[in-house]
């Protein structure tokens, strides 16, 4: 198990001290605490998750590093709201030019560098998952994480049009942060999406390089593994199966 390897624990344990000191620091005198509570209400539910689930699935120590870094992407995101974090500010401090400018951009595009990292640090935990759970292989292994990815952004943008739609006003604006671009929702899909195709491509070549049977587990995983048409064929044939009467 990973907790028993050296210095395993203490690396996690630091994780998740550091975050925890940065997410108490940025909860304090937030730009917006309704939008703050808003945002913060998903990071709950899923750090719950990973404590409940922590003595059954253990991530890896890149996995965990990569999640703590996305976490803390969105502690400041969550704290200024996504669309008035002040990077251009803290830019033109340390070099006196306009990172906007530097990159051609118009509007703040935090929110959409987060999007994009949800899909380039979480897609790798997200394949552990499917590997070790779903014993995906091959292909699979791959496509999988990056149509959750795609999925689940797809659903949290559902959500967030929910949300904003039922609490209205400045805090429905600010906790969508459209900036007024009619296409938001779907450009911050797309950024993650290509986050999470992105890391599934390193992931993939780094795998090539390294795993020998690359080619086979990935031809292996394409086979047709059972060539009988399912549908109501297999219901005929569950009607037909007879009953345990112990079940």
């Amino acid at each position: 198990m990973p907790l028993h390897i050296p210095g395993y624990r203490r690396y996690v344990t630091i994780l998740v001290a550091v975050y925890a000191a940065l997410w108490l620091a940025l909860a304090i005198a937030p730009f917006d605490r309704h939008d703050w509570m808003l945002e913060n209400a998903l990071v709950v539910a899923f750090g719950l998750g990973l404590w409940a689930s922590h003595k059954h699935f253990i991530f890896s120590r890149i996995s965990y590093t990569l999640i703590f870094i996305y976490l803390c992407l969105h502690a400041v995101g969550a704290h200024y709201t996504y669309a008035e974090v002040p990077y251009e500010a803290w830019w033109r401090s340390l070099t006196g030019h306009s990172f906007n400018a530097m990159l051609g951009w118009e509007r703040n595009n935090f929110d959409r560098v987060v999007h994009f990292s949800y899909g380039l640090l979480l897609a790798y935990p997200l394949r552990e998952i499917f590997l070790r759970v779903a014993d995906a292989r091959g292909f699979w292994g791959y496509f999988l994480p990056l149509d959750f990815t795609l999925s689940t952004s797809a659903l949290y943008e559902l959500v967030e049009w929910g949300a904003a739609e039922f609490f209205g006003g400045d805090l429905g604006v600010a906790y969508l942060g459209t900036q007024g671009d009619i296409w938001d929702a779907q450009k911050d899909m797309a950024c993650a999406g290509l986050g999470a195709l992105l890391a599934m491509l390193i992931t993939a070549a780094l795998n090539a390089w390294l795993q020998h049977d690359f080619a086979r587990d990935w031809s292996e995983s394409l086979k047709i593994k059972d060539a009988r048409p399912y549908g109501e064929n297999e219901i005929v044939r569950m009607l037909n199966e007879p009953r345990d009467p112990q079940r």
